[in-house]
């Protein structure tokens, strides 16, 4: 199993059978890290940080060169820095990576109209229905390689299978900068071998559990009666995994995927033990995220909350809304309710707020009355204010007052949400 510093990593042949191979995951190469490396050459071999070294920033890539030294994204930036300490820091440029993946997702639409894009670097693309005009799905896969490299200047992975999930591992295993195909008649012998944890969607804990009853590879998952397997992860999971193990993937490339949530979160230079201070913060992210859904049209069924402590213990919790909504006060205060109902046990390190379940605007449908009328109409004053003269030219008084020092980058900027009427949102 490849590693993320591009150790282990295996490739296919030209003469690979592909045979119902017609499922395609390309997944861009240290994606931040290598726009950084194209429009400065010389950081080209060299190990690279994106993250802003000041504070308590993140990493949000790193090249190959950092992560064989152990950095990954998410990891702090003085972490990293510790593990390389030679790792030339870069500040990110979001607008610049956004620009970047518009254009590979254009070779891809260009390829396929079946594209289902999963962030702002990768996406699955259903190549079965272009074999009679570009060729075998190997030979497609090639060729989109070698586009996106002369297009872009960038270098991408793919995994080629007959479902979502083999592909997904196989672009993973093939990283950096390489092309593994398994042919349908192929997937039972690559899933035997493969360690539980590189199943999509086992994460730590689930995979600790299975490891701690000596389950390690796919291969002992097939010995285990689908019983123990629920036992060990509940119902659900456990029929996600033995079905998973087995190749048993249904799903299709989604064209009309919709995004499935929007969210900001803040590191804050100093742990912060105010209550006030904290459900301010939460606030000022709703509005971000607020504004987000209103500019790509949608709402949110459920707010949810990110609360990382000082001991970096990490909780999440949720709440569902009576309506869908795109109002920041009415997030906010979900999120408030959230914060209060779990407490500030000790200092915090990170807040987050988060939209999910998403529906088209307007979709919960009219109500007798409106409790968020007011808000909106200030909202959508703020919106256009924000259009004329900057996101930030007009922002809520309560936030002028004392200002903070927070640093913080996104983990993950996601590609702008589809619309359902197959337009741009």
């Amino acid at each position: 199993m490849g590693r993320g510093d591009g150790t282990g990593r295996l490739v296919s042949p030209d003469d690979a059978d592909d045979t119902g191979a017609g499922i395609l995951h390309v997944d861009m190469d240290a994606f931040y890290a290598s726009v950084e490396v194209l429009d400065d050459p010389r950081l080209k071999g060299k190990p690279v940080i994106v993250g802003a070294v000041e504070g308590r920033g993140v990493v949000s890539s790193a090249t190959y060169e950092a992560r064989r030294f152990g950095v990954r994204s998410a990891m702090p930036v003085s972490q990293a820095l510790r593990l390389c300490p030679n790792a030339i820091t870069v500040a990110p440029h979001f607008e610049r990576y956004l620009e970047m993946s518009a254009r590979v997702m254009r070779i891809f639409r260009e390829t396929t109209p079946l594209v289902e894009p999963l962030s702002i670097d990768e996406a699955f693309l259903d190549v079965r229905g272009a074999r009679r005009l570009l060729g075998s799905p190997g030979e497609i896969a090639r060729m989109l390689r070698r586009r996106v490299q002369d297009e872009t200047g960038l270098t991408a992975s793919v995994g080629a299978a007959a479902t979502k999930h083999v592909a997904k591992m196989a672009s993973t295993i093939s990283k950096p900068d390489g092309l593994l195909v398994v042919a349908e008649h192929d997937t039972a012998a690559f899933l035997a071998e493969r360690p539980v944890r590189a199943l999509w969607g086992v994460g730590p804990k689930s995979a600790d559990a299975l490891e701690s009853r000596g389950i390690h590879t796919v291969a002992d998952i097939l010995r285990t009666p689908r019983p123990v397997l629920e036992r060990v992860l509940g119902a659900a999971m456990g029929d996600r995994v033995w079905r998973l193990s087995r190749g048993i993937d249904a799903r299709e490339v989604e064209t009309d995927r919709v995004e499935k949530s929007i969210g900001h979160e803040e590191t804050f230079h100093d742990d912060i033990a105010d209550p006030a201070i904290l459900k301010a913060e939460l606030l000022r992210l709703a509005d971000r995220v607020a504004a987000r859904l209103r500019e790509h049209a949608w709402e949110a069924r459920t707010v949810a909350i990110k609360v990382r402590f000082a001991d970096f213990t990490t909780f999440t919790r949720a709440q569902t809304l009576p309506e869908p909504t795109a109002v920041g006060q009415r997030i906010g205060a979900a999120a408030r309710d959230l914060l209060d109902a779990l407490g500030v046990q000790m200092p915090v390190r990170l807040v987050g707020v988060r939209a999910e379940n998403l529906v088209p605007a307007g979709a919960g449908g009219a109500a007798l009355w409106d409790d968020d009328e007011e808000w909106r109409r200030v909202e959508g004053a703020l919106d256009g204010a924000a259009a004329r003269f900057g996101r930030g030219a007009v922002t809520r008084a309560a936030f002028l007052k004392g200002g903070r020092s927070i640093d913080a980058l996104p983990s993950n900027p996601p590609v702008p949400p589809q619309r359902r009427d197959g337009g741009g949102a």
